[in-house]
């Protein structure tokens, strides 16, 4: 009964079930310190098991696969029904397990799949709807087990299915005695090669030897993915997990000391898992520590080595839901990122609006600088730079358009004014839209609403770049009417300095009169400046077309007949009140 977890580096688990819904008994091969598993264990408790731990999702779906006759259909069955059903139809419909069946408690849906041909369209649609495969075997077949290889591998990766891949060997008890395949040996080296794999394991049905684990697994690689956190090839966490974790150390230490001492990690602990630490628990984790990395503990407490350790020792030791429990705790998303309820930023905006940053965060953004600038030079050097950001997923600096929009110095320094681009100073970004590409960013409605300014550049004495030009203008001007996100559109006429086209340039001329814009601007004169001015009066280069033109006009006089037909609508209640007024004093008269 082996089962190999890539967590743990390719080593054994034993795994004694007595009740599977409330406890899971592990035993390692490998030596580990009782400790540190204690404190692991201790970790894993209370908390793991709720929904907030397992990230947003409600249901997980798994879909088993594999050859004919390797014990699909079995499997699930004996799984739902915890016992071996007699009759199993060839395909079984969706099977659900419910929530209250694993530790994370949430529900399990298992697609049972014909592996015919003539069922192959319907198999790789419900592959690609997968949040996990089932890849099966039969352990009296062994050229099943080859097959995974040949086969059922490689069509997951043609079929673009990238989700973890648990690989099951069915029909356990049918082996032979005397074949002693050893599963590590065998499953090794394929599981380097289709890092996809994230456990292998044997079961049996019949026996119902390790049955539910199969769908744990499954269900535990897709709450709780080793991919975002652990990189299997150097054995080290990702740069994403380290900087979120390094992030949360630092949440941590309340007296800024460097270290978390006692009381905070035990309001760690409790924060995380609703458990605390007893003394004896602390002192036996400080000492694994010291023992594997010095450098991880000093006379103040745990150190964010011997932090970053921890959570690195969880996950060899395949618990790797304490360390999601621990980032979703502080609000990770699966992809390492914050999520939207832990980030109070103003999102009540129109597409077309902007925000400014008030007195308020200028004051607290300024202090940050101060805070960063450790040789007080009045710039952020790229080091200082990227300590500021080491808690981020990645430096926003270090991507467009952020990376060239600040101001810098001379040596890629960034001032005060370049951190906060502030100040009466307006700060001109521009980003590059190749010509091809433009078709491609209009087929979104608001694209143009955060644009302040269109560019056109083309070649004055090339009639072919003015034509192309020319396309791309009118289609911009278009797409701004049909959105309703118009925008200040400028032709810039390089080139200057050789000789002009006749054609592309009365063409221009004649084009930028019809549309209302201003004629095309010289690049060899300021340009910035033009641009600048076109938009803070937008209204005066925004394009027109003669389409837009007469739509506006029909708005107009529709506008102007409502208002001629509430004017008589009007005067006539006015009249018609009259006359009962009238005729009221008749009748009173008389």
């Amino acid at each position: 009964m082996h089962l190999i977890s890539k967590t743990l580096n390719y080593t054994y688990l034993y795994l004694k079930i007595k009740n599977f819904k409330t406890s899971l008994a592990l035993s390692y091969t490998r030596k580990h310190t009782t400790q540190a598993l204690s404190f692991q264990s201790k970790m894993a408790g209370g908390s793991v098991g709720n929904a907030s731990s397992s990230g947003s999702r409600s249901v997980v779906r798994v879909v088993v696969a594999g050859d004919r006759g390797t014990g699909k259909s079995s499997l699930i069955a004996s799984a739902a029904s915890e016992s071996f059903p007699e009759n199993v139809p060839p395909v079984l419909p969706p099977t659900r397990l419910p929530a209250d069946f694993f530790p994370d408690r949430i529900p399990v849906t298992l697609i049972d799949t014909s592996s015919s041909l003539e069922n192959r369209a319907k198999l790789n649609e419900e592959l690609k709807r997968a949040d996990a495969v089932v890849l099966t075997y039969a352990c009296d077949q062994p050229l099943t087990l080859s097959r995974l290889n040949t086969h059922w591998l490689h069509e997951l990766r043609h079929l673009e299915v990238k989700v973890p891949v648990v690989v099951v060997g069915c029909k356990l008890d049918l082996r032979e005695e005397r074949d002693t395949m050893n599963l590590e040996q065998v499953m090794s080296p394929i599981m380097q090669k289709f890092r996809e794999i994230e456990t292998c394991i044997e079961c049996s049905a019949a026996n119902l030897i390790q049955v539910p684990e199969v769908f744990y697994y499954a269900q535990k690689a897709v709450l709780h993915p080793t991919g975002p956190l652990f990189d299997q090839e150097n054995q080290c966490l990702r740069d994403r997990c380290r900087r979120a974790l390094r992030r949360i150390f630092i949440l941590c230490d309340h007296d800024l000391d460097g270290a978390l001492n006692d009381a905070e990690l035990n309001e760690f602990q409790v924060k995380c898992f609703n458990a605390p630490l007893q003394p004896a628990e602390i002192v036996g984790v400080k000492r694994v520590v010291h023992e594997k990395v010095p450098a991880g503990v000093n006379q103040l407490g745990l150190t964010l080595t011997g932090f970053l350790y921890l959570h690195a020792l969880f996950i060899e030791k395949g618990r790797i839901e304490t360390t999601w429990a621990v980032l979703r705790k502080f609000g990770y998303d699966d992809d390492l990122k914050l999520r939207d309820d832990f980030l109070p930023v103003p999102s009540k905006r129109a597409s077309d609006q902007s925000v400014e940053l008030t007195s308020e965060a200028v004051e607290f953004l300024t202090g940050v600088f101060r805070l960063f600038d450790t040789d007080n030079d009045e710039v952020l050097q790229p080091s200082e730079l990227d300590e500021l950001f080491c808690t981020a997923p990645e430096s926003p600096w270090d991507e467009a358009p952020y990376k060239y929009a600040a101001e810098r110095t001379d040596r890629g320094e960034v001032s005060l004014n370049g951190f906060l681009s502030q100040g009466s100073k307006k700060f001109l970004i521009l980003r590059e839209i190749p010509e091809d590409g433009v078709k491609k960013f209009l087929n979104s409605k608001e694209f143009l609403a955060a644009c302040d300014v269109a560019i056109f550049v083309y070649d004055s004495s090339d009639e072919k770049s003015w034509k192309k030009s020319k396309d791309l203008l009118l289609e911009v001007a278009r797409h701004g009417e049909e959105s309703s996100y118009g925008v200040p559109c400028l032709l810039i006429a390089a080139k200057d300095d050789l000789d002009p086209h006749p054609v592309a340039v009365n063409d221009s001329v004649k084009v930028c009169q019809k549309l209302g814009i201003e004629d095309p601007i010289p690049l060899s004169k300021n340009i910035f400046s033009r641009i600048i001015s076109a938009a803070e009066q937008p209204h005066l280069s925004i394009p027109e077309t003669e389409t837009g033109r007469n739509r506006k006009q029909y708005r107009h006089l529709v506008n102007q007949s409502l208002i001629f037909v509430s004017i008589g609508a009007a005067a006539a209640v006015v009249g018609l009140a009259a006359y009962r007024a009238y005729a009221a004093r008749r009748s009173s008269s008389s």
